[in-house]
């Protein structure tokens, strides 16, 4: 199995969430062993994705660099990373990537226009070997040894439409396309006014979140899914994971997991090669992944 980038240059236009202003994203083919670079084009500044450009995890994953910032990358990285993209450059001319419908579909619809190059080096994955855990009371995020991909994630709200929710994602592209994609990401109308008042979330509306009261969804078509909610976390998941700089092979587990844990979890499993061993995908034993990024 080898290393990919795209076929061709795509772009296109979307509100970002916090601005509220047009922001124009283009992502362009990558030589092998480039990774996944993001540029911001009105500042002149290429900003690497790896753990140590990561500057806040508080509302999102937000990377940066000499200053300079990009917000809201986790929807972007999660199609990216779902679809097996080694090498990319992301280029914005804003400080945030475009929130589009609050999902990762527009992403997946982007990457099909650009279609997928295979480059002449071996694909390079991580396997976990041991455990890794980051917990915060209650709260934990925990990769853990698996012959395969596996998302398994549990959140709990004091809220009547939420309450509590779980979601096994046994890792393919079109599971991820069909499953997780379209999750919106969600807030409370509270949040939304504090954060206002602050001057973020500017480009938040009805059309690109799922948005609730104290008892009930305010977005008149409803919901995606009954559990769209527990669905989203597992698409901020597979971004905020992309951090480590390649797809992994292992099981991700979550309670109330956060951009911030997942955050912690990428720098805990990075600290010691005793946790993970990264292969090259040659021969018979890179099948069954091949199968999962068809």
């Amino acid at each position: 199995m080898y290393q990919s980038t795209i076929k061709k240059s795509v772009e296109l236009v979307g509100i970002g969430l916090h601005k509220g202003s047009p922001v124009k994203l283009k992502l362009e083919p990558q030589e092998a062993n480039g990774g996944i670079v993001f540029y911001r084009s009105d500042v002149d500044v290429a900003i690497p994705l790896i753990p140590e450009n990561v500057v806040d995890t508080k509302m999102a994953t937000v990377i940066g660099k000499d200053g300079n910032v990009i917000s809201t990358i986790e929807h972007l990285l999660s199609a990216i990373y779902a679809y097996g993209i080694d090498n990319l450059k992301v280029t914005v001319d804003a400080d945030e990537v475009p929130v589009m419908d609050g999902s990762s579909a527009s992403f997946c619809m982007l990457l099909d226009e650009a279609g997928r190059q295979e480059l002449d080096e071996p694909k390079k994955v991580m396997r976990i070997k041991k455990e890794v855990v980051v917990q915060e009371g209650e709260k934990y995020v925990k990769l853990s040894p698996s012959p395969d991909l596996n998302y398994d994630f549990t959140i709990k709200f004091p809220h009547p439409v939420i309450k509590q929710q779980d979601y096994s994602l046994k890792f393919t592209k079109q599971a991820y396309k069909d499953e997780i994609s379209r999750a919106r990401t969600f807030g409370f109308v509270q949040e939304v006014q504090y954060l206002r008042s602050k001057g973020l979330a500017l480009g938040g509306s009805l059309e690109n979140a799922v948005v609730l009261d104290d008892k009930k969804v305010l977005n008149p078509e409803g919901l995606r899914y009954s559990d769209e909610f527990v669905r989203h976390k597992i698409l901020d998941a597979i971004g905020d994971m992309s951090l480590i700089g390649m797809n992994f092979i292992g099981n991700y587990e979550a309670m109330a997991g956060s951009h911030d844990l997942n955050h912690k979890l990428t720098l805990e499993l990075l600290k010691s090669e005793e946790n993970y061993e990264v292969i090259e995908l040659v021969g018979e034993k890179t099948k069954e992944l091949e199968k999962a990024y068809a």
